[in-house]
């Protein structure tokens, strides 16, 4: 059976890909600097092997054997994804992989206009084609999980308030980490995503307050829209990374997400909007889980813990 490498394994969005990649049928490798215990509890049996993804002479070793190899960065490494990726390139061309994908987890400029940071994803993209080695890249605009995580779920379990820093008038295609996982190990045999890129969201496009009325459906309460302004939620984000990075690192982080939320509030982009009915046709073997069906499996009593806790 083929072999899927996953690197990024340690994460919510590397697991949910070994979730998609066993039930397809693949044999899987973790790669990450270190095996976590959260991928030794959920996936015990699988391989692993450790790499340094700024050490080219460590991929190599890494991901020899395997067929195909799906990216995700580490939040740390998000400023030199494109020394990250072209290594990575590098290193599957040399052994002769058959598919490497890339989630750049944020949308990737499709249209003129201002693209704040996310004109590194198109730099990432071109970084990674350009090694020659066989790849696809997916922009997926925003996570459902990300309501899952400790940082999110403690105002909604505990306090029934939805705090996040949405404009009210916002709209998203919220996506699941399955369902992105489903798309990269779909793609990874699909000669027509060789040497393209994608941004990809779910099949409904919501305000914040649809969503609180979808969160107060599913658990039984009824959950407020309590937006946070984009320094808060900096803030709250840079507090979540732990004692383990410094100070200053943590400012740098907070003061990105800041602007982040900033441009995407008021763009003229909307880069957390997808057309839809384009990545269904590109995708037609695919059902993409609705919000309602995603937060109907997850627990939001009161006490419950998120990802990352």
């Amino acid at each position: 059976m083929a072999i899927i490498s996953v690197v990024g394994a340690n994460g919510v969005q590397g697991l949910a890909q070994i979730r998609q990649a066993l039930a397809a049928g693949y044999d899987v490798r973790g790669i990450s600097r270190h095996r976590s215990d959260v991928l030794d509890e959920q996936f015990p049996d699988i391989d692993f092997r450790s790499a340094d993804l700024l050490d080219e002479a460590t991929l190599a070793p890494a991901f020899e054997g395997s067929d195909y190899i799906l990216v995700n960065h580490p939040v740390p490494l998000r400023p030199r994804r494109v020394e990250m990726l072209s290594a990575i390139g590098r290193a599957a061309k040399s052994l002769g992989v058959k598919r490497v994908v890339y989630n750049t987890a944020t949308w990737i400029p499709d249209r003129p206009g201002e693209a704040f940071s996310y004109g590194d994803n198109t730099a990432i993209c071109n970084a990674l084609f350009r090694t020659g080695a066989p790849s696809t890249v997916f922009g997926s605009v925003l996570f459902m999980d990300n309501l899952q995580t400790s940082w999110a779920k403690r105002y909604i379990a505990d306090e029934d308030r939805f705090h996040y820093p949405h404009g009210r008038t916002m709209l998203a295609n919220w996506i699941s980490l399955d369902d992105v996982g489903k798309v990269m190990v779909h793609s990874l045999t699909r000669p027509d995503f060789e040497g393209s890129w994608m941004n990809i969201g779910g099949p409904e496009r919501l305000s914040p307050m649809q969503v609180c009325a979808i969160l107060s459906e599913v658990s039984g309460r009824e959950i407020k829209y309590d937006p946070a302004t984009p320094e808060q939620f900096g803030q709250m984000l840079a507090n979540g990374l732990g004692d383990a990075v410094p100070a200053e690192r943590k400012q740098i982080f907070a003061d990105y997400i800041r602007d982040f939320y900033i441009y995407n509030n008021s763009a003229p982009t909307k880069p957390f909007e997808v057309n839809f009915d384009y990545v269904q046709s590109r995708l037609p073997d695919i059902r993409f889980e609705t919000m309602r069906e995603w937060a109907a499996l997850q627990d939001w009593s009161p006490g419950s813990k998120g990802s990352g806790e």
